[in-house]
């Protein structure tokens, strides 16, 4: 019976989270509010300081609340991990070692400057060094998850001011463990010496960081090989989680940050032809579970301690803020050297993040923060997190005074081709589709293939070419390889319905791109202009032509007269398709 009411529960907190999800946040929305703060908003709400703590009086809130927020937060934690895993994506370590200054200087600076501020307002409260110290780490970090969530959103995460502000919370995601040690240092036994606990700490996690670089380097990219060609789009997107929560478990299992796991698995699996297609699978659920992590932020708002001491936490979250806007500023000032990009970072990283909850939970556990405090700082962080994307829009619009400055891109420029322009994408990467690359290539043209056969990528990832695994008819992927900035798109596959789909898929979300299509003969060449191609070379025709040319020239047809005679054959062979075409259009070259 116990088994049978806590399966209940779980489908019913499901069916309203779903509710939110799909109903509530959606209002949120056409009001103009960003879906981040009406996950929060719900989770208020719905949460157990809200409509859960009436329910005892009226019982059928209970059927609209949230009854065990505790068994969302794993997979609440997992959409924080998908959102990490798909920003690696993004990355490379060559890229990545080129923002070490953000990293480790900005990042640095920036969680010193407030931990110090912070940690010395706590000390004028209660003079205690461990006290102050835990509160001035428990604030100084920001939200990952918001925050990279933000970016996205306001499309600032391939921006300076976004790599900025990801340096600084990739920073900030490796001191989790330092903390979290420092906080269990108080329950340190008898014997242990600090250094031994720290020694440790370093080189367990280096080696979960090894071994994630290892399998990563050597075995990952032959595992999606293989199971690529094994077909089915189920076993990749398996195989994906399993890089993404196994590398997490290694980390989890070293005592880093679990996001951290998941980044280093994008990063990796981000340098492999199968970058796309994971970035394709993995979208629709990064925003569902994102959207619970959310929510659980609200359910962690603690109303009643909000209630009993208002004056004295809206004090510390306008401390908070106007600390850490300053430390934000000062740090991203000083290494990149840009007024806007350090205003708008600033704004970004000014709120405090989840892992106040953690470290203040924890400090109470170990009696280091009494429990009216743990709430006290629960709180303001909470009220903190939930204003961030309107910090996020001050932040934009205080730096839109400033003028520009001349060297704004003096972090390094990260390939992202969601947003890349000038390049032409080609569909389909068999022989056509290669030597299609090759000339353009050699032309210095920038092209980005997509073709759904392993082979085919594999090969000509040997050559160094630009190729990936992904469906080109599928708009998602289209707009992950950058079609809307793209100045071309080149259909080469021999499959006739599928060559159909993916021009009419093209012009659906690019009705201006030109559209280069393969067809099989002159009846499929009509049946594409009709989808939408620009320029169509029938495959049965082009080939007639030229077996019929070199047999001329056998024949002592000097080369003008064949050139002649074919492009005349070749007029009346499209225009028999096409009565209406242009007669320049489909000319081509013998």
């Amino acid at each position: 019976m116990a088994a049978g009411h806590g399966n209940e529960i779980m489908i019913k907190d499901t069916l309203v989270f779903l509710f939110a999800a799909g109903v509530a946040v959606p209002i949120f929305r056409f009001i103009r509010l960003p879906a981040i703060v009406g996950f929060m908003i719900s989770g208020i709400a719905l949460g157990p300081f809200a409509l859960g703590a009436l329910s005892e009086q009226f019982p059928i809130l209970e059927y609209i609340s949230i009854s065990d927020p505790a068994a969302a937060a794993p997979f609440a934690e997992l959409g924080v991990l998908f959102l990490l895993f798909l920003l690696g994506l993004e990355f490379s370590f060559e890229k990545l070692w080129g923002l070490k200054r953000i990293v480790f200087g900005a990042g640095g600076i920036h969680a010193a400057i407030s931990t110090i501020v912070i940690a010395s307002v706590a000390w004028v409260l209660n003079p205690d060094p461990v006290f102050a110290i835990v509160c001035g780490l428990a604030l100084a970090l920001s939200s990952t998850a918001i925050v990279m969530q933000l970016l996205v959103d306001n499309k600032d995460a391939t921006r300076p001011v976004g790599r900025s502000t990801f340096g600084i919370l990739l920073f900030q995601d490796i001191l989790v463990a330092p903390i979290l040690i420092f906080v269990g240092l108080v329950d340190i036994e008898a014997g242990e010496s600090l250094s031994g606990v720290l020694v440790g700490a370093l080189v367990q996690g280096l080696i979960a960081i090894g071994v994630i670089f290892v399998i990563g380097r050597f075995a990952l990219r032959r595992i999606f090989r293989m199971v690529a060609s094994a077909g089915g789009r189920d076993f990749l997107m398996a195989l994906t989680l399993l890089t993404l929560v196994g590398a997490s478990a290694i980390t989890a299992s070293a005592d880093l940050s679990l996001a951290l796991g998941a980044f280093l698995a994008g990063l990796l699996l981000g340098e492999t032809e199968f970058k796309h297609q994971a970035e394709v699978d993995l979208e629709p659920f990064k925003g569902l579970l994102l959207g619970l992590f959310f929510m659980t932020v609200g359910m962690g708002l603690d109303l009643p301690a909000i209630a009993a001491n208002p004056h004295y936490i809206i004090f510390g979250l306008v401390l908070l803020l106007l600390i850490k806007l300053i430390a934000g500023f000062v740090a991203t000032r000083l290494m990149t050297g840009s007024t806007t990009i350090a205003i708008e970072s600033s704004f970004y990283l000014a709120p405090a993040g989840e892992f106040a909850f953690v470290v203040t939970a924890a400090a109470s556990a170990a009696g280091i923060l009494p429990a009216n405090i743990t709430a006290m700082l629960a709180a303001i962080a909470g009220i903190s997190m939930l204003i961030t994307p309107a910090m996020a829009m001050a932040g934009r619009r205080v730096s839109a005074r400033f003028k520009a400055d001349s060297d704004t891109d003096k972090v390094e420029e990260i390939v992202d081709f969601s947003t890349h322009t000038g390049h032409v994408v080609i569909a389909g990467f068999g022989r056509v589709g290669t030597v299609v690359a090759r000339m353009l290539i050699e032309e210095g043209v920038d092209i980005v293939a997509l073709d759904r056969n392993m082979r085919h990528i594999t090969n000509a990832r040997k050559e160094g070419l630009r190729a990936y695994l992904g469906d080109a008819s599928r708009p998602e992927m289209l707009a992950s390889v950058g079609l809307e900035g793209a100045s071309a798109f080149i259909v080469t596959v021999d499959n006739p319905a599928i060559v159909e789909t993916m021009v009419r898929s093209v012009r659906s979300v690019r009705p201006d791109i030109p559209i280069l299509a393969r067809a099989h003969d002159q009846g499929h060449a009509g049946s594409l202009e009709i989808a939408g191609a620009d320029y169509v070379v029938p495959e049965v025709v082009e080939t007639g032509l030229q077996l019929a040319g070199q047999t001329l020239r056998k024949y002592g047809y000097d080369y003008e007269t064949v050139r002649s005679l074919l492009a005349a054959e070749r007029d009346r062979e499209y225009h028999s398709a096409d009565p209406d075409a242009d007669e320049h259009k489909h000319e081509t070259t013998a």
